[in-house]
């Protein structure tokens, strides 16, 4: 496991007064990534065993990945099914991970394939901060490229990429990326956010 330390100027917490986990009140998603750096397999395994007991309804476990190192095909095929908006950022990245919902078609629709298919995600993004690595989840894909460069059945379907590495300085990224890189993280208030809470 890698002990590279995190330059400062990488360092964004949570503007919160509650006392939240470090692995939450730091987690961001950042768009440069050290090109030198890679994830070995021991830090892979971690991570899609993370995702792996994630929690799941009835233990269904709707959900499946694809993970690819940069350097290899499947690193390739990846990056080609991400939305040209996403595909400058992500090629200096360790490792892109395809989120997908699979759904026995004899069953019909799975209410919750999404909803544990992020649990999965989620589980993974905080295994990833926790071993010094920083993940950027993605909407901005091409789904049906992805399903046909990997041959998959029409029922196994790519919802989301994440991006995973170490966090660079934003001088390293394309200008278009620095402003976004390196403003304040924000959320919505909490009461916007909460309906009830006593």
């Amino acid at each position: 496991m890698s002990t590279t330390e995190i330059h400062p100027s990488t360092i964004r917490n949570a503007e919160t007064d509650a006392e939240l986990h470090p692995l939450l009140d730091e987690r961001w998603s950042p768009r440069s990534y050290d090109e030198s750096a890679e994830i070995d397999d021991a830090e892979l395994h971690a991570l899609l065993e993370a995702a792996r007991w994630a929690p799941s309804a009835a233990n269904s476990q709707p959900r499946r990945f694809i993970a690819g190192r940069r350097g290899t095909q499947t690193f390739d095929k990846i990056h080609a099914g991400l939305a040209s908006g996403n595909q400058p950022w992500t090629s200096k990245a360790a490792l892109l991970v395809v989120g997908l919902t699979a759904v026995d078609p004899e069953q019909g629709p799975h209410r919750w394939a999404e909803y544990d298919l992020g649990q999965s995600i989620a589980h993974l993004t905080v295994q990833a901060h926790a071993l010094g690595l920083h993940a950027h989840q993605m909407g901005g894909i091409l789904p049906e490229e992805l399903q046909k460069s990997f041959d998959l059945p029409e029922n196994v379907v790519p919802v989301t990429v994440t991006a995973i590495g170490r966090v660079d300085v934003a001088e390293e990224l394309d200008e278009r990326f620095r402003e976004r890189e390196t403003a304040p993280r924000s959320r919505k208030p909490l009461d916007e956010l909460v309906i009830v809470a006593e």
